[in-house]
């Protein structure tokens, strides 16, 4: 069974400049205040959030409002603060093209060392590389290093990958740019693999038609707190009436 529970989460970073209360120029609501010794970013403030097996949550606001930094805390890459972060089941990440990606290794090594990750045994993980290779629309490139790769040609391994050892929970940042529009077709069908066979997502996006569509709850995160958490289109629509008014 899959899981996520996140409480009372919260996320700053150290900072050496020498202003103190700086609003970022959007607006967003990323600020430093002066500590004991230190300047500091509050990136997220008090977040609770729970997500079970199968759920599909999207998460919008505008730039800055601490969407990436939820995602990355999410996945393991980014540490709390404070606060109790809980993940039950295996989680996949396609936030960065770069994470998890060895630049210098062949694509087909890299999706034998990502399969053996996700627990395959080396053989199964074999037997994946060309599957994965032809839903990336590798071709031969597959035998080369990713370093000789597009930054597009990257993203499609990543996302054949990741989603190709069916992670019982799924993160997604942008994902929908990535390739031309019969590639982001094939994209959106494997994710509605994973979701019908009830790995939970999470997705973040400025796309929010993209969200209402893949999403059935929807936080709204601004300045790093929540502003608003329910029904996808409930939220969505008060987003909309809000950045549009």
């Amino acid at each position: 069974m899959s899981s996520v529970e996140i409480k009372d989460l919260c996320v700053r970073f150290r900072v050496y400049d020498k202003a103190a209360g700086v609003v970022s120029p959007d607006g967003a609501g990323v600020f430093s205040q002066r500590g004991n010794s230190h300047h500091w970013v509050q990136a997220l403030s008090d977040i609770d959030i729970e997500l079970a097996e199968g759920q599909r949550l999207g998460i919008i606001g505008r730039n800055g409002s601490g969407k990436s930094t939820l995602l990355k805390v999410i996945a393991g890459l980014l540490p709390p603060s404070e606060g109790v972060v809980r993940i039950d089941g295996q989680v996949s990440s396609l936030i960065d093209i770069a994470h998890g990606m060895r630049i210098e290794a062949t694509g087909e090594r890299n999706i034998l060392l990502r399969g053996m990750i996700a627990g395959l045994s080396k053989r199964e993980a074999k037997e994946r590389i060309s599957q994965i290779a032809d839903f990336a629309e590798l071709g031969d490139y597959i035998k080369l290093p990713v370093r000789t790769y597009s930054s597009g040609m990257a993203m499609r391994l990543n996302f054949a990958i990741a989603t190709a050892f069916s992670p019982d929970i799924l993160i997604v940042d942008e994902w929908i740019g990535a390739g031309d529009l019969a590639f982001q077709k094939k994209a959106r069908e494997r994710m509605q693999e994973l979701i019908d066979a009830s790995g939970a997502l999470i997705l973040a996006s400025h796309d929010l038609e993209l969200v209402e569509r893949m999403a059935d709850r929807v936080l709204w995160l601004d300045a790093g707190r929540i502003k608003a958490l329910g029904p996808a289109r409930d939220v969505i629509e008060h987003y909309r009436d809000t950045v549009e008014s």
